[in-house]
């Protein structure tokens, strides 16, 4: 049987570093092979509120979608896929020792530019929906 979860985040500015990563040969491969698409360069970055913190973590020991880099100079990094107002997606979860973002920031990938897809900018609030098995 399926768990949905309905989790609320605001639009907030990233450190850039999500277009560099997301262009990656070796991770829009990966992308292609594990999530079925190529992402636009760059991340949607949700600010999740504090009271959803405990299911962010559950998506991220739940994930089973990894990304290996092909050598020692990158990190690896996990993946969960979402659902983000009917647009495919995923969540990006960088290995913890390189992460830039408290946890309360989660990182959102797509085949488009989300902001654009989903008419929304920096300070608005969307939804993502998780299933959890």
């Amino acid at each position: 049987m399926s768990n949905q979860w309905k989790l609320k985040g605001k639009i907030v500015s990233g450190v850039k570093q999500g277009a560099f990563f997301t262009q990656l040969d070796w991770f829009q491969k990966q992308c292609q092979e594990k999530l079925g698409y190529t992402p636009y360069p760059g991340t949607l970055n949700l600010e999740i509120s504090a009271e959803h913190i405990p299911e962010i973590e559950l998506i991220e020991q739940k994930s089973e979608i990894e990304f290996i880099p092909p050598d020692s100079r990158f990190c690896s990094g996990r993946a969960y896929a979402v659902d983000i107002q009917g647009i495919r997606a995923a969540i990006i979860m960088p290995a913890k020792e390189v992460r830039v973002h408290g946890k309360n920031i989660v990182e959102v990938i797509s085949e488009v530019k989300l902001k654009d897809a989903l008419g929304a900018d920096d300070g608005d609030s969307v939804e993502l929906t998780v299933d959890i098995a």
